[in-house]
């Protein structure tokens, strides 16, 4: 318990009156019933405060709680006693958040309950922990505060940041899709699974044409085609400790689970199977799976996951998904790549390459782009603009490489790789190469 502003206010009263007292012998003792007037009011204050009956605490936290978005936290707090409750209410809310409008105050009838709302932003993935509420409650005659922790502790989990895959959907429904910069032109030609039949159309290939239905119908009848499906996408993710560097608030791992899910939605939309793995530190394993629930699935994987300090070891990686994964698939690897990995990265996408259609994925620094758009105005200027020049063409040369083997590749800023991959994807589809 300690001393309410107003108690501190009617001291710092009677502590003036002193100056009186000592001018004014006549109101000395006047000062000293004062004193002792005061000390009793607040002992009994104290001793009515300590009696009061603490008020219940329910916690309500959103189901799920995704990186970098601000959510609402209720807190629920009932007056079972039979005096009236002030109460100044804080949350306990993890350490990796923010929160907005804490603490707050809230008056409570006897027999009532009130309900206060909060924000939070999680800043960090994983699995956290909200500790119990602490309420500082105010004596009756409001001279003291009493510290009290109310309700439970309650563990939540801090997903990626899903709003991506949330708006794809949504634009998926509305066939809004080049919103997101997203290009979704259905080809029509060989090489692709049978959709339907249908009347020929200028320009369709004499290939489609069918020519069983063409003399039933006694008119030129064209097959359609649409991409195939029962195909599986694998993603092997980079852990190492590159994946820490940070684009704004985001850092490059967080930004690459944002593409690997949004990827994921599309790729299942599309009928077919996606599955994880991850290299250079924690490893899971997610196998190919199809369905509504495997993006769930994929969330549970890796939502508390963290990139370590190793170096990444591509040939290792690929050494072990050859073993584990035996049906062709587009394997995406998504990594942050430099110039010096080529001499690991090249024999790791050659083994792949035996058996899958690889796409590489590597995040490129924003800054690197920034210091491009500078103006040189100075000669260190022209020598950073110069260096990095070269760091980029080392890169392009890398990418020249890694395409020279037969494998794709991406290499994109942070912010634009869950669109470029998803592109990228659906360009796999039309054109049959998987």
């Amino acid at each position: 318990m300690r001393p309410a502003p107003r108690l501190l206010a009617l001291a710092g009263l009677w502590l003036a009156g002193a100056l009186a007292a000592a001018l004014w012998p006549g109101y000395q003792t006047l000062w000293a019933g004062a004193g002792l007037a005061l000390a009793a009011l607040a002992a009994l204050d104290a001793w009515q405060g300590s009696r009061q009956a603490a008020p219940a605490a329910d916690r309500r936290v959103p189901g799920t709680l995704a990186l970098g978005i601000w959510r609402e936290v209720g807190l629920r707090m009932t007056n079972s006693g039979r005096q009236a409750l002030a109460l100044q209410v804080f949350d306990r809310y993890p350490a990796q958040a923010e929160s907005s409008r804490l603490p707050q105050r809230l008056s409570l009838a006897p027999g009532t309950w009130g309900e206060l709302r909060y924000g939070l932003r999680p800043t960090e993935r994983g699995s956290q922990r909200f500790g119990r509420l602490e309420a500082l409650v105010t004596s009756p005659l409001g001279l003291w505060h009493e510290r009290r922790l109310l309700g439970e502790e309650s563990p939540v989990r801090v997903y990626p940041n899903f709003g991506a895959v949330a708006k794809y959907a949504l634009l998926a429904t509305d066939n809004r899709l080049s919103q997101m910069g997203i290009r979704m032109r259905r080809r029509r030609g060989a090489g692709m699974e049978f959709h339907q039949l249908r009347e020929y159309r200028p320009g369709d290939s004499l290939r489609q044409i069918d020519w069983k239905a063409t003399s039933r119908q006694a008119k030129l009848i064209s097959r359609e085609y649409q991409d195939e499906r029962d195909q599986q996408v694998f993603f092997l993710v980079d852990c190492g400790r590159r994946m820490l560097a940070k684009d704004g608030e985001l850092s490059h791992f967080d930004h690459s689970l944002n593409s690997v899910l949004l990827l994921a939605h599309v790729a299942l939309r599309q009928g077919d199977a996606v599955g994880l793995m991850t290299f250079s530190g924690e490893p899971r394993f997610v196998p190919p799976l199809k369905g509504a629930e495997t993006l769930n699935t994929l969330l549970d994987a890796v939502y508390d996951l963290q990139p370590g300090a190793g170096s990444p070891d591509y040939s290792v990686a690929a050494t072990e998904l050859m073993k584990r994964l035996k049906k062709r698939s587009l394997v995406v690897v998504v990594t942050n790549l430099r110039d010096e990995d080529a001499s690991d990265v090249l024999p790791a996408l050659k083994l792949l390459r035996r058996r899958h259609l690889v796409l590489l994925a590597s995040l490129r620094e924003r800054i690197i782009g920034d210091v491009l758009k500078q103006p040189v105005e100075k000669f260190s200027d022209a020598l950073r603009a110069a260096a990095t020049h070269q760091y980029l063409l080392a890169r392009r040369k890398v990418h020249d490489a890694i395409r020279q083997y037969g494998a794709l590749s991406l290499d994109v800023e942070p912010e634009q790789l869950p669109v470029a991959m998803v592109n990228r994807y659906l360009d796999i589809k039309r054109s049959g190469k998987l």
